[in-house]
C-alpha cells in the first residue's frame, strides 16, 4: 500500500508510467529523512537509519582512518552517500565509504563502485543477512577493492576485511575479534586497531 501511495506522489500527472524495476523506483524516490534505501538482488529495501551506537561505530572508523585520508588525499563519508554498484547498477548506501576525490559518478548523486577504495557496513539486527551474506558478492561484483564488515552482533564480536574482488567474489578475507589488530590490505595498507569498536 505504501508503494502505491509513493507511485501517485512520484509520477507526474502527465506521465502515467509507473516505475517497473527497483532501480527505477529508487531513482524516483524523494528524500526520505530517517531512512536509507538500497537495491540488493533486484529488491528495493528501505530501512530506518541505525541507532546512535551504529552511527558511532562508523564515525570511529572514520576517525581511525584520518591519517590515511590525509596522507592519500582521500575523502570519506559515513552513511550519507549513495554508491552505484556497477554491473547490476544497484544503488546502495554503505555505512562508510572511502574514495579518491575524483571518484567517477553515476549521474550527479552516486559514486561508482569501481572507483572506491573501501566500503564498510556495521551489522545491525535488521541487516545481518544483507551485510554478512548478500553484500560481499554485491561489492565484489562492483569491483570495490575492500569490504569491511564490522559485526558487533557476532559471537564473539568481529571485524572482517574482504579483498581481491574477482568474478563476483572476494578471494581473500581476514577476520579478527574486536580488540585485535586487523591489516587492511592495499591500497589502504594500514593496521586497524579494532579496539575502537568496543562498546
Amino acid at each position: 500500500m505504501a508503494i502505491r501511495q509513493h507511485h501517485t506522489e512520484l509520477v507526474p500527472s502527465n506521465d502515467k508510467r509507473l516505475p517497473e524495476t527497483a532501480r527505477e523506483l529508487f531513482d524516483a524516490l524523494p528524500e526520505l529523512p530517517g531512512f536509507r534505501a538500497d537495491v540488493v538482488e533486484g529488491n528495493l529495501i528501505v530501512s530506518p537509519v541505525g541507532t546512535p551506537e551504529h552511527a558511532s561505530c562508523a564515525m570511529r572508523l572514520l576517525r581511525a582512518l584520518i591519517p590515511v585520508q590525509d596522507r592519500e588525499g582521500w575523502e570519506a563519508w559515513t552513511g550519507n552517500v549513495d554508491v552505484c554498484v556497477e554491473g547490476p547498477r544497484e544503488p546502495v548506501e554503505p555505512d562508510f565509504v572511502l574514495a579518491p576525490p575524483d571518484c567517477p559518478r553515476w549521474g550527479d548523486r552516486e559514486l561508482r563502485s569501481s572507483g572506491l577504495i573501501m566500503v564498510a557496513e556495521v551489522v545491525s539486527a535488521g541487516s545481518t543477512l544483507r551485510d554478512r551474506v548478500e553484500k560481499p558478492p554485491l561489492y565484489a561484483t562492483g569491483g570495490v577493492p575492500i569490504y569491511l564488515l564490522i559485526d558487533l552482533l557476532a559471537e564473539p564480536p568481529s571485524v572482517t576485511a574482504y579483498s581481491e574482488p574477482r568474478d563476483g567474489a572476494y578471494l581473500a578475507s581476514g577476520t579478527v575479534p574486536v580488540g585485535s589488530p586487523l591489516r587492511l590490505p592495499s591500497p589502504i595498507d594500514v593496521e586497524l586497531d579494532t579496539s575502537v569498536f568496543k562498546v
